[in-house]
């Protein structure tokens, strides 16, 4: 299964360009294998998208914004839809992708499997009675042990507790496995979360720059037309006295 992710790379929208990157930070985070197909260079790729989007979660005048998410031809969202994903921890689920192993989604999810499933009650019989069987210790059952048995029995604890000191073991290293998993995706999310301020920041910078830019030219332009009325006066002055010049000389 591949995710597709449909991208435009030359949008003027500063809004999208940060929603393309705040999805493709965070896949890439995730280490999910996806591919970006670009609207802006490929009409195909921007038919295909606009066409494979479910009428219902187009918006109102019927053209998806990028980025559109899909699982090969299956759709899974926009970016709304991911980000709530995202805050739900639920990706996987979104991408429809099997979360891995120790993950906070596939802790939640063998959760809700478990409450689901349950574990059945002891039904009781025909008659109305319940085997007793499953409540009878065996020694009450089959009457007194022999010797030989309860030897045997001994020796099974004793190889009982060496496997599950064994066993234990295992599961301490599943654990350190999960809880270093865990700390590797919220680390993958903080990673995430701090590019999108790292790139708010330099949008903040750029947009300072531009407005001092903006300032600085219409200071130029107020110079210009200052400088430009100057010259105007000063060439209205120069007739003037060439024509008292003029009238002059004519007397």
């Amino acid at each position: 299964m591949v995710i597709k992710v449909f991208l435009a790379s030359s949008s003027g929208s500063t809004a999208i360009k940060k929603k393309q990157q705040d999805v493709v930070g965070f896949l890439e985070a995730l280490k999910v294998d996806y591919t970006q197909l670009d609207i802006a260079c490929n009409e195909e790729n921007r038919m295909w998208m606009r066409q494979n989007v479910p009428v219902d979660k187009k918006p109102t005048n019927g053209i998806p914004l990028p980025p559109q998410i899909f699982n090969e031809d299956s759709y899974c969202g926009d970016y709304d839809t991911f980000f709530d994903a995202k805050e739900d921890n639920s990706v996987y689920a979104f991408l429809g992708l099997p979360p891995p192993p120790g993950s906070k989604e596939a802790e939640q999810a063998a959760k809700v499997l478990g409450v689901e499933n349950g574990t059945p009650a002891e039904e009781p019989k025909a008659d109305g009675s319940v085997d007793a069987s499953a409540e009878v210790p065996v020694e009450e059952r089959n009457g007194d042990a022999h010797g030989e048995e309860e030897q045997a029995a001994d020796e099974e604890e004793v190889e009982g507790e060496g496997e599950g000191g064994e066993e234990e073991d295992v599961a301490d290293e599943e654990t350190a496995g999960d809880e270093a998993l865990a700390e590797e995706e919220e680390e993958a999310v903080e990673e995430t979360d701090e590019q999108a301020n790292a790139q708010e920041e330099d949008e903040q910078e750029e947009a300072d720059e531009d407005r001092e830019e903006e300032e600085l030219r219409q200071l130029e332009d107020e110079e210009a037309e200052v400088q430009e009325d100057e010259e105007e006066e000063e060439e209205e002055e120069e007739e003037e006295d060439m024509e008292e010049t003029q009238e002059e000389e004519a007397e």
